[in-house]
């Protein structure tokens, strides 16, 4: 907030959500397994990003110590198993049901900074979480009676916003004395790894892929990842952190926007009842934790 920025924040973050909207569309978009689509959208944003760490920060990356190192490759693993976790949900369930419960991820946050860090949470912060759960419940036993298959996709993206909180949350630990390009280089970096391992692991294959799966990589890389998070980090300087948190839930309500017209996938009345819930809880928490929320919403998806 020292300096006038050369473009309108709030601008920005119109356009940092428009971005990290797609990513659940792009995804369902792609004839390529889960663990393939997590992988190469690391290993692309990775390719991108690293060059700028090695010229502009080499000094820093190469001084930080080892233990930090650690917590960062610590952070990628949890941002690893997010992605694989989110993005196998979206198989199985409705893209509606995902990227709604996968936004539930600020609660997660705060009770691990509340087990871990002993932070207080407020009493309106704690009603907003209780009816995002309440939601969340609306959603699993509306998808619970559509099939096993639904609820199994529910299951799997709640899992990813407790997975996506682990790495938010040692994030927030390593990025008080971090510059961000360090962080991403070692955390992108270290979850890409995990990544590839896993896919040798599994015998996944990396090839052959359709050239639309190709430009789907690139696109949850470029568009996703690296032009919504960084624009969320950039504005997080000039705006106030709860603008920040409060604007990225309209992400799912894009995503489902693209599903509608791009899959001809529409929310039924107990997702659409379930998901205004937890828009409503979450907007009381993030407005009542503005300083977790922040973290929890600076990255996007």
């Amino acid at each position: 907030m020292n300096t006038k920025p050369i473009v309108n924040p709030y601008l920005a973050v119109l356009v940092g959500v428009f971005a990290v909207s797609f990513s659940a569309l792009f995804v369902r978009l792609t004839t390529a397994p889960a663990l393939i689509i997590a992988t190469y959208r690391l290993l692309i944003t990775f390719a991108v990003l690293a060059p700028y760490a090695v010229i502009r920060h080499r000094s820093e990356l190469t001084s930080l110590p080892w233990k930090q190192r650690g917590l960062a490759a610590a952070s990628g693993a949890c941002l690893a198993l997010h992605l694989v976790t989110w993005f196998a949900s979206l198989r199985f369930t409705s893209v509606a049901s995902s990227v709604v419960l996968v936004t539930t991820q600020p609660l997660f946050v705060v009770i691990g900074s509340w087990l871990f860090f002993r932070e207080r949470v407020s009493r309106m912060a704690m009603l907003g979480g209780g009816l995002a759960l309440c939601g969340s419940i609306v959603i699993g036993a509306a998808d619970f009676q559509i099939g096993r298959e639904a609820f199994w996709g529910d299951l799997l993206a709640l899992t990813a916003a407790v997975l996506v909180s682990g790495y938010l949350l040692i994030g927030r630990r390593l990025r008080g004395g971090v510059a961000l390009p360090v962080y991403t280089f070692y955390t992108y970096g270290s979850s890409a790894a995990v990544l590839v391992f896993a896919s040798i692991a599994t015998a996944t294959p990396f090839a052959p892929y359709s050239v639309q799966d190709w430009i789907l990589f690139a696109a949850l890389a470029v568009v996703c990842t690296v032009v919504g998070h960084t624009v969320f980090n950039w504005v997080l300087r000039y705006v106030q952190a709860s603008v920040v948190s409060v604007s990225v839930l309209g992400e799912p309500l894009g995503a489902i926007l693209w599903a509608a017209v791009f899959l001809r996938e529409y929310p039924t009345l107990r997702q659409t009842a379930g998901a205004g819930l937890i828009f409503g809880g979450l907007f009381i928490f993030t407005r009542f934790s503005a300083g977790h929320a922040a973290v929890v919403n600076q990255e996007g998806h």
